[in-house]
């Protein structure tokens, strides 16, 4: 990428006031892999390394503002989607996507944070399954979030290959189900399929309780995908990303959880 050329990528999501996940992960990613990061603000949340103490979800008229802010002058290669807390907004996340056509839409169903603060009202389920997984290139679901969004149990290897077809049968373009949940022994095994080909990621273990992973694993795929690699590629690259994020992460809060260290992160230019 060019600076007289500039690609940029768009993060949809909901702020972190405690900087470890959320919109500040995603622009952190964006920055570490040199691409121009965007932001429209779906949810604010109050928020630290402990947990989820208030969300606030501001007007729709100001949220359809920052979308067409966005979409009027900037060159959006890629669409990462977090936290989209009500069925409002999805809707008219969905109008906005539909309208502008980005090229590359990564969706993360942030539906409850680590802390186990549930981000995602009920009535919100139906209208992501409806209206985001068609419209999506990639996404990205934790095990809990893939249940949820399909409504049964995944309790092992198998089941996890047969959940990701069945989201793509739902409409989703790609899936990289992540593993994080599954107990497979010492290594984590994130698993790729776009209704063709199939590829398994596989990383160790690493003993830490981490914050923001989710969010940072979808942002910087967007940013990959921006630097023009193929869509497995672009998982594998973040999920490179994401590991060496954890191996030199810190604890800025008065909690055991880690924060990812983006730059530190960062392949030399």
């Amino acid at each position: 990428m060019s600076p007289s050329t500039p690609v940029s990528a768009l993060t949809i999501a909901g702020s972190d006031s405690g900087g470890g996940a959320g919109i500040q992960a995603d622009l952190k990613a964006f920055a570490a892999h040199r691409v121009h990061g965007l932001s429209a603000i779906a949810a604010l949340t109050a928020q630290h390394t402990r947990g989820v103490t208030a969300v606030h979800v501001p007007p729709l008229p100001f949220l359809q503002a920052q979308l067409d802010a966005c979409f009027d002058d900037f060159d959006i290669h890629a669409v990462k989607l977090g936290m989209l807390a009500n069925a409002d907004v999805i809707h008219l996340v969905a109008d906005v996507l539909e309208q502008r056509c980005p090229t590359h839409i990564v969706l993360d169903p942030v539906m409850v944070a680590t802390s186990g603060a549930k981000l995602l009202e009920d009535n919100a389920l139906r209208a992501m399954r409806q209206r985001l997984l068609p419209l999506a290139t990639l996404l990205t679901p934790n095990t809990p979030e893939a249940e949820l969004l399909l409504g049964r149990s995944i309790n092992n290897g198998d089941e996890a290959e047969d959940a990701a077809a069945a989201l793509i049968e739902m409409g989703a373009g790609a899936v990289l189900l992540k593993g994080g949940h599954l107990l497979e022994g010492n290594r984590v095994i994130d698993r790729y399929f776009d209704g063709v080909s199939r590829e398994e990621f596989s990383h160790s273990r690493l003993p830490v309780d981490a914050h923001g992973t989710g969010c940072t694993l979808a942002s910087a795929i967007a940013a990959q995908l921006c630097c023009g690699l193929s869509l497995a590629n672009a998982c594998e690259a973040a999920i490179d990303y994401v590991a060496r994020g954890l191996q030199g992460g810190y604890h800025p809060g008065r909690s055991e959880v880690m924060v990812l260290d983006h730059f530190g992160a960062a392949r030399p230019a």
